[in-house]
């Protein structure tokens, strides 16, 4: 489904320094199950020079959060904590060649573990959990608060609702989110809101439904699939139930309920409308 490097297949095959260190001196936790991905990062620091002799790591979650562990752990080996500090998430990402941008937030997550080992040390070694910015929570599906999309909208030059979502999950629940994610955006950027919304998904007419579907399809959805040897056609629209038919390898995946409702539902409830539901035709 996702175009991933071949380094990024390698570090997800292939993790590099997983497990823990019985005697470090730095511990960072981040992340939680409830929205899928976690990661123990478990730091050696030489207390005279102050870098960083070992570091390894445990993770909870998808191919890109173990690249990512696996990439930040290689990155940082080597660094004296005051440069480890200045390890940027674009920086994970750009060592393994690049993520799909659904999952940059992988390398946020490793750039959050970091954060928190290097407090740890400061602290005595304690293991300290990455804590959310205080402040409102704008996302309430992954408690993903104001400060927090600020602060990665800032530092990762985001301009978009979906480029947000992809950097801190915020928006890609239930998508109630959306419209606060992008007062946050036009405020950061000085966009001048739009004197009326969108027209909603649910208020089109079948014409113009189908080809707002067919364009979400072609431009968004079919090229993953295709990178799988897959593809995809709308068959049908009965209000908000969107009908499709999978071919090519994803007719024959044992996956394709996972593709069908994990990504094409989501991508087209992200981009259309919040109470679409996808359902594969006979």
């Amino acid at each position: 489904m996702w175009d991933y490097t071949m380094k990024v297949q390698d570090h997800f095959r292939h993790p590099r320094n997983v497990g823990n260190i019985p005697d470090a001196n730095a511990v960072g936790e981040v992340g939680n199950m409830v929205c899928g991905d976690a990661l123990k990062l478990y730091l050696k620091v030489d207390e005279k020079t102050r870098k960083i002799l070992d570091a390894k790591f445990e993770t909870f979650g998808c191919a890109s959060a173990i690249a990512s562990s696996s990439a930040l752990t290689e990155v940082v080996k080597g660094m004296t904590l005051e440069e480890a500090a200045k390890v940027t998430n674009q920086q994970i990402a750009e060592y393994l060649g690049g993520l799909p941008e659904e999952k940059m937030h992988c390398s946020v997550m490793g750039m959050e573990a970091l954060e928190a080992a290097i407090k740890s040390y400061g602290a005595g070694g304690k293991p300290v959990t990455h804590e959310e910015p205080e402040g409102k929570v704008i996302c309430k599906c992954f408690g993903v608060t104001e400060e927090k999309i600020r602060k990665t909208v800032a530092e990762n030059r985001l301009r978009t609702v979906a480029d947000v979502t992809n950097f801190t999950k915020a928006g890609g629940g239930c998508g109630k989110c959306k419209g606060e994610i992008q007062r946050i955006l036009d405020d950061m950027l000085g966009n001048k809101p739009s004197a009326a919304p969108p027209e909603a998904f649910s208020q089109l007419t079948m014409v113009r439904k189908i080809h707002a579907v067919e364009e979400a399809l072609a431009r968004e959805i079919a090229p993953n699939l295709l990178a799988d040897g897959g593809s995809i056609e709308l068959v049908d629209i009965q209000g908000s139930v969107i009908k499709v038919r999978l071919a090519g390898m994803c007719r024959s995946c044992p996956s394709s309920g996972v593709t069908l409702k994990s990504f094409v539902e989501k991508k087209l409830r992200e981009l259309l409308d919040p109470a679409i539901t996808v359902e594969q035709a006979e």
